[in-house]
């Protein structure tokens, strides 16, 4: 689709294994299911039915990604990152977050550092709403 397998933009991340749970929430529920993602100054959502269809047209492939947890264990994931042009806008910063500097420690003493969002203010941009509204 014109983008290079390993191109770094905005992209809505799905689980392997969170896709039956919210397959079988929505078809028992009757309420379609929209994955939002928030970036640090902008943010895409898409309907888990376009998703699925993305994924099954091989559109968007999954990804094996490593995660580490707090006790050092890591486990290796399926994860689907869906290119924010297949999404529609969610919404613009209108006031940016702070970045802190933040860190878990686990019971063996093991310090995992990382770098979280504090503050900012999202506004929802007009597509998002008629989303909702169309829901």
């Amino acid at each position: 689709m014109g983008l290079k397998k390993a191109a770094v933009l905005p992209t809505i991340i799905i689980k392997e294994e969170d896709r039956e749970p919210l397959k079988q929430w929505q078809k028992q529920s009757g309420i379609k299911i929209h994955i939002w993602h928030v970036f640090y100054d902008q943010a895409f959502g898409i309907s888990l039915d376009e998703a699925e269809s993305l994924f099954s047209r091989g559109l968007i492939g999954p990804t094996i990604q490593t995660f580490q947890a707090p006790g050092g264990a890591t486990t290796k994931k399926a994860i689907y990152k869906i290119y924010y042009r297949y999404a529609y806008p969610l919404g613009d910063a209108t006031e940016e977050p702070s970045l802190v500097s933040a860190y878990i420690e686990d019971k063996n003493g093991h310090i995992l550092p990382y770098v979280k969002f504090d503050g900012g203010k999202l506004e929802l941009r007009k597509e998002a709403i008629e989303v909702l509204d169309s829901l």
